[in-house]
């Protein structure tokens, strides 16, 4: 040991041991043995604890809100929001939340993870603490009781309603600690659960500000209602299709204890997240798309970022030579 360095106590070392099995069972979550089949519930039973009504008024907004894009539409607009879509959408919610944060495929640089959640935080589907969480214990009970959005209690359940109950603070933070402590120590990610919305006004007036004085105002609020509305509901709603039509429709290529399946309109509306019987049965694999046809632009972006140094450790397969 050189005489610069510091000694760790034992305690120390089995403690960072304990910490780092716990993560690297998280990323890679196994299905719970005890998980009991779902079986389908009422709604009004599910909805016993009251209704969430800020998160339904907020997927209201946004919904009324891209109801204007008929009388500010503009191409250039339309490109916004293309290009927005994807980088929220693609990069934020399914390179960043999804592959990164969840489940670990790749390493990149702190400042690097922290950009990448900020754009998934301007997706509209919370901050990263709760998609995290939330996503990892769908994979501990996939289609079983205990999973968020399973199918198994109706499509729309599994498409947006399962938002609607309300919970408690404190069934939040202890969602947060079983299935996110590695994010809870991270101080970015705390400040973006704290500070969710905030991020939209700042986000929706940088893009006015950007329409107006780049050409006037039709096209400062031309850009609000494309590049927030539009944008906004077209990535909730291609995401929400993961949870409900890829546990419903589509082709399977490997056994798993859930219903995941793949299903080809789901992956392109999500950069390639809708090979999802691929990712159940592999979930650390970076690369979602197992067949030469099963087009994954997420895994391409991983990709470009690792030929230029800003990734590695790159789980590209994770599969026996036998399945590959």
């Amino acid at each position: 040991m050189s005489c610069t360095e510091t000694p760790t106590a034992p305690g120390e070392v089995s403690a960072a041991s304990a910490v780092k099995r716990l993560d690297q069972k998280l990323i890679d979550m196994p299905m719970n043995a005890d998980a009991a089949p779902a079986h389908r519930v009422p709604l009004r039973e599910r909805l016993r604890s009251g209704v969430d009504w800020p998160v339904v008024t907020w997927i209201a907004f946004l919904h009324a809100g891209a109801l204007a894009a008929p009388f500010f539409f503009t191409w250039k607009s339309v490109l916004l929001a293309v290009f927005l879509g994807w980088l929220t959408g693609g990069v934020g919610i399914c390179l960043g939340y999804h592959r990164m944060l969840t489940h670990r495929s790749f390493d990149t640089f702190r400042p690097i993870r922290w950009i990448i959640a900020g754009l998934g935080n301007l997706a509209g589907q919370g901050s990263p603490l709760m998609w995290v969480a939330n996503h990892r214990k769908h994979h501990a009970f996939s289609d079983h009781e205990g999973d968020p959005h399973s199918p198994q209690h109706g499509g729309l359940w599994s498409h947006m309603l399962w938002l609607m109950p309300r919970f408690s603070r404190k069934h939040y933070d202890s969602l947060y600690k079983r299935y996110a402590p590695d994010l809870l120590r991270d101080p970015f990610v705390r400040l973006l659960d704290h500070t969710f919305l905030l991020w939209y006004f700042l986000f929706g007036g940088a893009l006015f500000a950007i329409g107006y004085f780049g050409w006037d105002f039709y096209t400062g609020c031309s850009f609000v209602v494309y590049g927030m509305f539009v944008r906004l509901v077209y990535v909730l709603h291609a995401t929400w299709f993961v949870n409900s039509a890829s546990h419903i429709w589509g082709y399977r290529n490997y056994e798993t204890r859930d219903n995941s399946r793949n299903l080809w309109w789901v992956g392109l509306l999500t950069y390639g997240e809708g090979w999802h019987n691929n990712h159940h049965a592999f979930q650390r694999m970076a690369r979602h798309g197992h067949r030469w046809w099963e087009v994954d632009v997420t895994y391409w972006a991983i990709c470009v970022m690792e030929w230029f140094g800003l990734a590695w450790n790159v789980v590209h397969d994770a599969r026996p030579k036998a399945a590959a």
